[in-house]
């Protein structure tokens, strides 16, 4: 079966009034671009019954697979199964293999003394039109139906248990049913430079790309990010790809934060264990965001210490050792208050490199000498510190992400030339 178009629905009222994040669609079509599919249309819908039919009708009327997730747990609210049964013109049956997968996991891995619940065996009922694909993670069936030379695949919305269904079911299914092509990608990150500047900076290499390579800016936490696309056969889309992706390094060289699609946490772990070195944290604005950044990525245990969350000025004297007279004269928010926080927790937590930020997140706070969004960063080690002072204008919670961020760049690339 040649081409492909795949949309996707994602069902649940927790969607649309923001109750929830659809993180599960991003995802989708990230997995799916891996073996070469586009997602041609996404689509988050409520729970309503004439609001779900119309979705299943204008998708299969445009794509030729159309993956579902969402709307097939135990309760009233979780309309999902019977609607799809109607909508296929099935009757409900109860799926022995299914019965027995849920007991399982009730009595042998749940560990759960109750009996099994009515609303949990009537998990078990599946349309007789339907499919069934083992949950191997969870107790909701995925469902697989076809109709009119469509495929359309029901799985939970419950994150983990989406993602099994995914990996063991959808992407090997369409790899087998579909002639896929290759997609490349290559995917840079500048610092220091505009969107707009940038454009007008390598608009000469864009004008150049080959119909088939597509550029993209994605900007984000004051950085952004460049991203070529190709598609075809992939000995051919993988050395043009190189071959314009070297240029496009050149062309951005000195705003060049990373060359590949990976967080700075991730990057500042490579740097670490490639010197066999440790780094500590000293956070007051950011409250552990940064340490917490740093730790989501597994065995940073490797190079990771700790953190000293000062977030009062107290904290910052008993702890760390900044001195009172710097406090009062210049304030928490300053140059040599960040600079005396890493010297404070490179002692106290006997590494190798530190970072120190403080600033004021907002909504107030602020001053006419220091107004909110302002943010001192400073890294080092015991014989250099680095200082960089920053303002952000947005919120709370995205100026702590931004000061991170910063933090992470800025204490990268000191790594990088003090190693």
């Amino acid at each position: 079966m040649d081409g492909i178009k795949v949309s996707v629905i994602t069902i649940g009222d927790e969607l649309l009034i923001g109750q929830v994040i659809d993180t599960n669609s991003a995802w989708i079509a990230q997995e799916l671009n891996k073996i070469g599919v586009w997602v041609h249309r996404r689509l988050a819908v409520g729970d309503a019954r004439n609001e779900i039919w119309k979705a299943l009708d204008d998708e299969s009327a445009v794509s030729n697979v159309i993956l579902i997730t969402g709307g097939l747990g135990p309760t009233a609210d979780d309309i999902t199964k019977p609607l799809l049964c109607e909508y296929f013109g099935g009757k409900m049956i109860m799926d022995e293999a299914t019965l027995k997968h849920i007991t399982y996991l009730f009595t042998e891995v749940f560990k759960r003394p109750l009996p099994l619940l009515e609303s949990n065996r009537r998990q078990a009922l599946v349309p007789d039109v339907a499919t069934v694909l083992k949950n191997e993670v969870g107790t909701a069936p995925n469902m697989l139906f076809e109709k009119d030379g469509k495929i359309f695949i029901s799985m939970p919305g419950v994150p983990h248990e989406m993602k099994a269904a995914m990996n063991n079911h959808v992407l090997p299914l369409l790899q087998q049913r579909f002639q896929l092509p290759y997609i490349g990608h290559r995917t840079l990150l500048t610092a220091g430079i505009g969107e707009s500047f940038l454009a007008e900076r390598i608009k000469g290499f864009e004008s150049s790309l080959p119909s088939n390579i597509k550029l993209a800016y994605l900007p984000n936490y004051g950085m952004v990010r460049l991203r070529l696309t190709a598609q075809g056969g992939q000995a051919e889309t993988e050395k043009i790809l190189n071959e314009k992706f070297a240029i496009l390094k050149e062309e951005v060289k000195d705003v060049l934060a990373v060359d590949e699609d990976i967080p700075f946490e991730v990057l500042l772990g490579r740097l670490l264990r490639r010197h066999n070195k440790t780094v500590s944290t000293a956070e007051s604005c950011t409250g552990g965001y940064i340490a917490h950044l740093i730790t989501s990525i597994a065995g940073s245990s490797d190079y990771f210490k700790g953190s000293a969350v000062s977030y009062s000025n107290s904290i910052k004297e008993n702890v760390l050792q900044v001195n009172n007279e710097t406090l009062a004269s210049v304030g928490a928010v300053s140059e040599e208050t960040v600079k005396e926080m890493v010297s404070g927790v490179l002692k106290v937590m006997e590494t190798d490199y530190a970072v120190a930020v403080s600033g004021i997140m907002g909504p107030g706070g602020g001053s006419d000498d220091k107004p909110v969004g302002t943010v001192w960063i400073a890294v080092g080690n015991a014989q250099k510190i680095v200082t960089k002072r920053m303002h952000f204008r947005f919120d709370r919670k995205r100026n702590i992400e931004l000061t991170a961020v910063n933090a992470l760049y800025l204490l990268c690339r000191f790594v990088e030339t003090n190693s």
